[in-house]
């Protein structure tokens, strides 16, 4: 009997593999995804990477940014979520240098939300670094640390980095969601930031059905002991 369960559930399982295999074939390269070559280095080689390049300054980031953070809070166990700020234009870059700032203060997750609400809903006015900042202040952040903080040789090398990967990732807009280093979100059929949510999980899944692949070709083509 035992043996009979075993044999259905490991029947149950490949079928559900090849669900979703057949998934994430369903994907079209340049409709739903751009392959970036070379592949971006990523954090961890155990997780699958995805990252969300954005700015506080873009009205559309600010619409994604409630659903990104519940789709991310329900990601499987080997898939990480990480933002990116982008700079480009001076007031992108105060920004992209505030989102560094207030993570090295530990406070990024109490004003992220925050500050997209000050900018797109209550029409803040940030015209130059000093209101910002002290609007920061009256948000209860340390003005001076941020400060030192904001103008700090870490946090510019940081803003560096992260346009100098947009780049790589050949990201043209934000929101642009990347897929462990390799696949760039084109989502040129969805309709909703709820579809391009849908389109990453699927594409996730694409990336770990590679990687299962890859382990599989790995350890055939190793010799067994005899």
């Amino acid at each position: 009997m035992k043996a009979k369960i075993s044999q259905w559930l490991a029947i149950i399982l490949a079928l559900g593999f090849l669900c979703m295999t057949a998934y994430a074939q369903n994907l079209v390269a340049d409709r739903d995804y751009a392959v970036i070559e070379p592949a971006l280095a990523t954090g961890n080689p155990d997780k699958i990477e995805v990252i969300e390049f954005f700015s506080y300054a873009c009205n559309h980031c600010n619409d994604l940014h409630p659903l990104s953070t519940a789709w991310s809070r329900n990601l499987p166990k080997d898939v990480v979520f990480k933002r990116i700020p982008v700079g480009g234009s001076h007031f992108y870059t105060m920004m992209a240098r505030t989102f560094y700032a207030l993570e090295a203060l530990g406070e990024l997750e109490r004003l992220d939300s925050t500050i997209f609400g000050a900018l797109h809903g209550r029409r803040q006015a940030f015209n130059s670094e000093n209101s910002m900042i002290r609007w920061l202040a009256s948000q209860g952040v340390n003005e001076s640390q941020f400060r030192e903080l904001f103008s700090s040789f870490a946090i510019d090398s940081k803003v560096r980095r992260g346009d100098q990967l947009a780049s790589m990732a050949r990201v043209r807009g934000v929101p642009s969601l990347v897929v462990d280093g390799r696949y760039l979100i084109l989502a040129k059929e969805a309709r909703t930031f709820a579809d391009l949510l849908a389109l990453t999980d699927r594409v996730i899944e694409k990336r770990r059905t590679g990687r299962r692949k890859t382990v599989d070709d790995s350890t055939a083509a190793t010799p067994r002991a005899t």
